[in-house]
């Protein structure tokens, strides 16, 4: 299986928020150096732009996720998942419970994303010191959208993380930019511009796999920025049904944001529709025919083994087709519903050149390795967790899921192929293997596991902690020398076909769209319900980043106790965990409760104290982490 390296300048550190090189020296350069004057040069230097602005994902997603990765986080923040772990592993745990253990805690992703933004307004200043030819205005078009839309996406991030910040549109940061804006207001304007910069400059070559972004992902990610303004800042309520109301594309000054791609003056609900529509219509993109595709569990290696008469045998593939197997052409990585995606590669260390990101294995898809089973005991060896291998044990999925979903398949008399395609059932899925071990130092053990992104072995591997990868056609030893933590090179699924479809389902009241998400995971199908897509939504991409957003925008930015997120985030409270052995522990809130620290911060992290520092005064910390807010709500406590 082919990898693809997205950074050629990872060693390069990325810029600090604010910051720039005006000051240079007073020599005149070289013509063979590469300097502000002469870089980019030719249409290759925009190319290795590109790349160290998609690296910024591989920083993201390749580091200590409960340090580096939003879309973990976001995991952790929802019902979905607790922070579990072992007794020491805080910094996972205060996540769940809305808290911080120190005032820098969530600083890695504000000075990373601030680094991609960086990169992408010097591309987007620069692109024309190339010398373009007659016949490169498709190439020059497309990399300039490619910056526009990756702007947009590290802009959307950052303020769905820290909320109203500073937006910054140029590479030398003039004052105005220094001050928090509102992101309703400002923030949002920008980021639908730049999406639409970059559907209306992208070509639509869809690339299967090469992690480039074209014009259909940025129509997707038009719709998933509209709608999250539209229910969580304009409190829209139901899409469907709703006054939801077009977005004027203004800047900072109310001036008619101008720049190239973007000649619109506002996006409306059916300006979204259309777009939604344009990627079923004419991209190309098609469900997998069989869920479990999607994920690397499903693999032919493990697959022949199960049919091979010997050894083991993983029952839940059995009766898959070969064919439909993660490594095959069309699924997997490269999959024909796949929109856009982190990609990584055996290529990861533990200490890569780069200053701020140093500490990132970035090649490396990490959150296999926090999803993993925890290792002590018997747990991780092959004969008693195959084909399931040993990882930190963090963000176990929550009790909730599992029983919401359970509920839905009794009620609606189905089996979902995506439940047990998604989790581990601890106590039932190893049965005859001697038994998942509850280990004495794990925290808020729900019985589950994340079955996504699990490190998966095989009965060829050479030893315990080897992962598949190992035996995978075009696989090389990991310079990480350590192949529990550094194995692991599935996708990380940022937009899937089945949200373009769920998307228009929820926007239109049109149930047609949705019926083939349910039809392939087995559910019968449904009449549009807004409590049905919500299903939809939280099972089809259970631990892929998007449910607490979700959660958010049906929420609103005026929460009340039987709110959406409030009341299923306090649902948690009274579930049985297990707890050091122990399986009659009982889940409660580290501080105050799940409702009120939703309700005191509204999703939103704390803005690190060195940068609020940074700016003297410019950037102001949030609701829920300021000084009005009592410490002992808002900083964790040792429970266990």
């Amino acid at each position: 299986m082919k990898k693809y390296i997205l950074s050629l300048l990872t060693v390069l550190s990325a810029t600090t928020l604010l910051t720039s090189c005006n000051d240079m020296l007073d020599t005149e350069p070289r013509k063979t150096e590469m300097n502000k004057e002469t870089f980019p040069g030719k249409s290759g230097d925009v190319e290795s732009q590109l790349a160290a602005i998609y690296s910024i994902m591989n920083v993201l997603g390749g580091g200590d996720s409960d340090t580096t990765f939003p879309l973990y986080w976001w995991e952790i923040m929802s019902d979905d998942c607790y922070g579990s772990g072992g007794l020491q592993d805080n910094k996972v745990k205060s996540m769940h419970y809305l808290v911080q253990m120190s005032a820098n805690q969530y600083e890695f992703p504000f000075v990373s994303l601030y680094g991609g933004v960086k990169r992408c307004n010097d591309l987007i200043e620069n692109i024309d010191k190339v010398p373009w030819q007659e016949g490169d205005e498709a190439l020059r078009a497309q990399q300039l959208g490619e910056g526009f839309f990756m702007r947009g996406l590290y802009t959307l991030w950052l303020t769905q993380l820290y909320g109203d910040v500073p937006l910054i549109t140029a590479s030398e940061v003039p004052a105005e930019m220094e001050e928090q804006v509102s992101a309703d207001e400002v923030i949002y304007p920008q980021i639908i511009a730049d999406f639409v910069s970059g559907m209306t400059l992208m070509g639509s070559d869809r690339g299967y796999g090469d992690g480039h972004a074209n014009k259909y992902v940025a129509e997707a990610f038009l719709a998933r920025a509209y709608m999250f303004w539209a229910g969580f800042y304009q409190n829209a309520g139901e899409l469907a049904t709703g006054n939801v109301p077009a977005i004027n594309l203004l800047d900072r000054n109310k001036e008619p944001i101008k720049q190239e791609g973007c000649s619109v003056a506002s996006i409306s609900k059916q300006d979204v529709i259309n777009a939604l529509k344009d990627i079923v219509s004419n991209g190309g993109y098609k469900l997998c025919e069989d869920y479990r595709s999607l994920w690397q569990y499903s693999n032919s290696l493990l697959w022949d083994e199960a049919h091979d008469g010997e050894g083991h045998a993983y029952k839940f593939i059995e009766d898959m087709k070969r064919e439909n197997c993660f490594d095959q052409p069309g699924m997997g990585n490269g999959n024909t519903e796949e929109l856009f995606q982190i990609q990584f590669m055996n290529a990861s260390a533990w200490g890569i050149p780069g200053g701020y990101y140093s500490t990132a294995r970035q090649y490396s898809c990490y959150v296999s390795c926090f999803w993993g089973l925890r290792c002590n005991g018997n747990n991780g060896k092959r004969d008693f967790t195959y084909p399931f291998n040993e990882g930190w044990g963090q963000g176990t999925p929550s009790c909730n899921i599992w029983d919401d979903w359970t509920h839905a398949e009794e009620v609606g008399n189905y089996s979902d192929i995506r439940k047990l395609g998604s989790l581990i059932d601890l106590d039932h899925e190893f049965e005859g293997l001697g038994g998942y071990t509850y280990v004495k130092d794990d925290c808020e053990e729900s019985g589950y596991a994340v079955k996504k992104f699990n490190s998966v072995e095989l009965d060829a591997c050479g030893a315990d902690k080897d992962t598949w990868w190992s035996k995978a056609p075009g696989y090389t030893s990991s310079s990480l020398d350590n192949k529990m933590q550094g194995d692991h090179f599935e996708d990380f699924y940022l937009m899937r076909y089945p949200d373009v479809l769920l998307m228009l389902t929820e926007l239109t009241g049109e149930p047609q769209y949705m019926n083939q998400v349910q039809k392939r995971a087995g559910v019968p199908e449904t009449p549009y319900s807004l409590e049905a897509v919500q299903n939809e939504r939280r099972w089809e991409f259970a631990f892929e980043g998007i449910r607490f957003n979700d959660m958010r925008r049906w929420t609103g930015n005026k929460p009340t106790t039987t709110s959406y997120a409030p009341k299923a985030l306090q649902a948690q409270a009274g579930k049985t965990t297990t707890h050091h052995g122990n399986k009659k522990y009982t889940m409660k809130h580290m501080t105050c409760s799940w409702t009120k620290r939703y309700i005191d911060t509204n999703g939103f992290l704390a803005k690190p104290q060195s940068q609020i520092n940074l700016m003297n005064g410019k950037l102001k910390q949030n609701p829920g982490w300021d000084s009005d807010t009592p410490e002992d709500e808002k900083t964790y406590v040792t429970l266990y």
